[in-house]
């Protein structure tokens, strides 16, 4: 098939009736066919594969996603009995360190334990008493102004003991000042803790 594109600038385009196509001009019955093979194929992707090429894009990235999140679990599955002695040791280890927190009842001993400390260690007490407790999410938090008079050594022997004693009592917020007597005075808020039961 020769087509003469040359010829094509030599139409007029008006003279052209669509009711008699068959008798176009060669050169202007393939643009035409070009253009309306061109718009039927842009119409059947747009209308019939552009949807299944997104489903086609969508189904990969849901593959990639359930493949990863197998993959997750199935390294979770493969480790559950050691995740389950894991449990068992976690819970042991909080039961023992719920049985260091103080209960209730408890509580007033606390500030008994760390006068006898203090006391023990050469220390004079200024001043001693509880601070408004502090809410947190499991447990509240119970502080103790406390102030004394000593010496560094003192100091250590007391923060020494502080640590051995059976409920847990930590020290924050400590401060030491000469007292205008030659010792020092040693200010420190100690904090024990009660545990929240859940409701």
């Amino acid at each position: 098939m020769n087509i003469d594109l040359k010829a094509i600038a030599d139409i007029d385009f008006n003279e052209l009736d669509l009711e008699n196509i068959g008798s176009w001009p060669l050169a202007v019955k393939f643009i035409a066919s070009i253009i309306v093979a061109a718009v039927v194929a842009l119409l059947t992707y747009n209308l019939f594969v552009s949807d299944e090429v997104s489903g086609y894009e969508s189904a990969l990235n849901k593959e990639t996603e359930l493949r990863n999140t197998f993959k997750a679990k199935y390294g979770v599955a493969s480790n559950l009995e050691v995740y389950k002695q894991q449990m068992i040791e976690m819970e042991d280890k909080f039961s023992k360190l719920l049985k260091r927190l103080p209960t209730s009842s408890e509580i007033p001993g606390t500030l008994d334990d760390l006068s006898y400390v203090g006391t023990t260690s050469g220390l004079i007490f200024n001043k001693v008493g509880w601070l408004p407790e502090i809410e947190k999410e499991f447990y509240t938090e119970l502080p103790i102004k406390i102030e004394v008079v000593g010496q560094y050594h003192e100091f250590g022997e007391f923060v020494s003991k502080v640590s051995l004693l059976p409920r847990i009592v930590s020290l924050h917020d400590f401060s030491i000042k000469p007292d205008g007597t030659g010792r020092l005075m040693f200010s420190v808020i100690a904090k024990t803790y009660r545990y929240k039961e859940v409701q």
